[in-house]
């Protein structure tokens, strides 16, 4: 029986991703001023309108509906015939200041003095996968690329006609060893303009997108292509569909290749373990599958709220493990520190750098520098086991 395994992405214009991409800019924004803020801000987008809601405790003053507005119109949605403009939108703001009681857990950890504790409860989960360079799963990085590749030739003007939202599918066949052998399927639908034919934006899109995209050792006579299946697709974005903040949490983590936690990322600052502690267990997954330990690797860590050392720490190689698993848990213990503040301080996760991570993924990136990508542990992974 053939295998086949199937991840999507969507462009920066979803109106998810509209609504992830606003939370972030607004904490980025804070995070400029105020480096220690608390935030977990909410958005959601629908025709003409913006709510930004949540909590924020800070110091620093951020003018929400210039942040909105700048970041809808650097999307694209810059003309009123999208039905969702910058200049246009009604922005309601509606964010109050963080409990007292979840800011007196975080400040002090009850089982470490000197550090945070966790900002809630949960689990997070990190994973990493030999199968592609970057360390994400084959399906999920083409999509991803598909969904960057349409942004860049939209706004170069190379296809005048599209418009901001789209979304991506790509369905790989694998083998015994779970490994890609053939794109089996790809899926584009793109907004465009009313005055385009179907049949000239399929061709535009197999051309200038598509095939740019995939590696052609992986296509074949029976790839399947389906472009706008749906047909028409003019209106688009948050004027066809309402967007929510933490909605597209698959794409942003593994493309269903691995488990997610309880939470979302976007608008949340890095006391959210949520947020942070994800971001960790993917460093750590990385660097060990780079380190050769496993071809593939996923991390299971949980928190209590107000206590900074995880009440549980999971892992799964699927079988690909080179070493003994007491080695690997070993060097979890050794290497990695999952406490709130260690993860802050050794990430660097009081800085301003969450926009770019709103669309196209959180993980696997190459075209951002994110510190939870480095591989700067591998080396020291393997001389201490070596």
């Amino acid at each position: 029986m053939k295998k086949y395994f199937t991840s999507e992405s969507v462009a920066n214009g979803h109106p998810d991703k509209v609504a992830d991409q606003i939370a972030d800019a607004i904490l980025d924004a804070v995070l400029r001023q105020d480096p220690k803020a608390r935030a977990a801000i909410e958005v959601t987008t629908s025709t003409g309108d913006v709510s930004v809601f949540g909590e924020l405790s800070t110091s620093a003053y951020v003018n929400i509906r210039q942040i909105v507005m700048d970041t809808v119109r650097e999307i694209g949605y810059d003309r009123p015939e999208l039905g969702f403009s910058a200049d246009s939108i009604n922005v309601s703001n509606r964010i109050v200041e963080q409990s007292p009681d979840i800011a007196q857990a975080v400040d002090e950890a009850e089982d470490d003095p000197d550090q945070l504790g966790a900002g809630d409860q949960g689990m997070v989960f990190g994973y990493a996968t030999n199968e592609t360079p970057n360390m994400i799963p084959l399906a999920l990085d083409l999509s991803h690329q598909l969904m960057r590749r349409i942004r860049d030739v939209r706004q170069a003007g190379e296809i005048d006609y599209l418009r901001p939202d789209a979304k991506g599918e790509v369905t790989v066949e694998l083998n015994e060893k779970n490994q890609p052998v053939r794109i089996a399927s790809v899926v584009l639908s793109t907004q465009h303009n009313p005055e385009v034919t179907l049949e000239q934006l399929r061709m535009d899109i197999r051309h200038s997108v598509i095939d740019p995209v995939l590696p052609a050792d992986l296509v074949d006579e029976e790839t399947v292509y389906y472009i706008n299946p749906s047909g028409r697709f003019v209106l688009g974005g948050p004027q066809a569909d309402s967007g929510l903040t933490g909605r597209k949490i698959i794409v942003d983590t593994y493309g269903g290749a691995a488990h997610h936690g309880g939470g979302a990322f976007s608008g949340k600052d890095a006391t959210k373990v949520d947020r942070s502690a994800a971001y960790y267990a993917r460093y750590a997954a990385k660097n060990i599958v780079s380190a050769g330990l496993a071809d593939r690797l996923e991390l299971q860590v949980a928190y209590a709220i107000g206590v900074a050392k995880p009440v549980s720490l999971n892992f799964e190689t699927f079988g690909t493990e080179k070493v003994e698993l007491d080695l690997i848990q070993q060097v979890l213990e050794d290497y990695f520190d999952f406490r709130p503040l260690s993860i802050i301080h050794e990430l660097k996760l009081q800085r301003p750098i969450y926009q770019q991570t709103a669309a196209y993924g959180h993980f696997g990136r190459t075209d951002i520098d994110l510190p939870w990508e480095k591989l700067n542990k591998m080396e020291m992974i393997q001389k201490g086991l070596s």
